[in-house]
């Protein structure tokens, strides 16, 4: 029998960190090895469990792990992902709001080991973006294409990483350019509405774990393809199974639907 890959969960007393830590307690080519938290946490040195206790030092924690999974924000991704390019581990990513440099690095730091980074790490949200590049393509232009997304009220950028990944879904399918088309912004006198754009309005309050609504409006009828999130949990389920498929593959860059099957 094959020994199960040793995983470092970063951030793993967030909430998004129990989600992940429960989800490899289910996934038995994959073992809990390392956890990392921010230093001032109050949840420093406690033990998750046997022989894995809670810790701040990423090049500890990277060096004795095989793959590392993390959901945190940009600054902290990106310091911790240089780490594990250093050290050989590879990196799940499910951190969003990245700059274009930024996202740049990531592909760099990709030479060295083997990274997934996605907006979102549900199969349905996934499948959601397949079915949208394909309804652009066959309803064609006829059809206004506008994007609503509504997060809980802490969600610190704005559009979602996953409105974003459904608005490129619609260009591809349109044959666009989405930084050509795409509108953030709608106030005061701007005239009709360009038959081209690809409109996205970021909602956030409350407690809402993630809500996305993708609408194509034509004359008379309108289609609206919906996903809604009432946990995090398949979140991170998508993102262990994306870490058991990850393990042990050449460094490069991986797209998210590969390693859930849907290429």
């Amino acid at each position: 029998m094959t020994a199960a890959r040793s995983v470092c969960v970063v951030g793993a007393l967030g909430r998004m960190g129990e989600c992940v830590r429960a989800a490899l307690a289910g996934e038995p080519a994959l073992r809990l090895a390392a956890a990392l938290e921010a230093p001032d946490h109050p949840g420093q040195d406690r033990e998750l469990a046997p022989g894995v206790r809670v810790g701040a030092d990423p090049k500890a924690a990277l060096a004795r792990c095989e793959i590392a999974i993390d959901f945190a924000i940009p600054a902290a991704t990106l310091a911790n992902l240089r780490v594990a390019a250093d050290v050989g581990c590879a990196y799940v990513t499910g951190t969003t709001g990245f700059s274009e440099s930024q996202r740049a690095e990531i592909a760099a730091l990709a030479r060295l080991v083997p990274v997934i980074h996605a907006p979102n790490f549900s199969i349905a949200v996934n499948v959601l973006a397949w079915l949208a590049e394909r309804a652009a393509a066959l309803l064609g232009p006829g059809y206004d294409a506008e994007l609503v997304e509504l997060h809980h009220a802490a969600k610190r950028d704005a559009p979602s990483g996953t409105a974003l990944r459904l608005a490129e879904a619609v260009a591809a399918g349109r044959g666009q350019s989405l930084s050509e088309h795409l509108v953030l912004e709608r106030a005061g006198e701007r005239g009709a509405r360009p038959a081209a754009a690809i409109a996205l309005q970021s909602l956030r309050g409350g407690d809402v774990a993630g809500e996305h609504t993708l609408l194509f409006l034509g004359q008379g009828e309108r289609l609206e393809l919906v996903h809604r999130a009432s946990t995090r949990d398949h979140f991170a389920r998508g993102a262990v199974r994306a870490a058991a498929w990850l393990a042990g593959r050449a460094p490069g860059l991986y797209p998210i639907e590969r390693a859930l099957g849907l290429e």
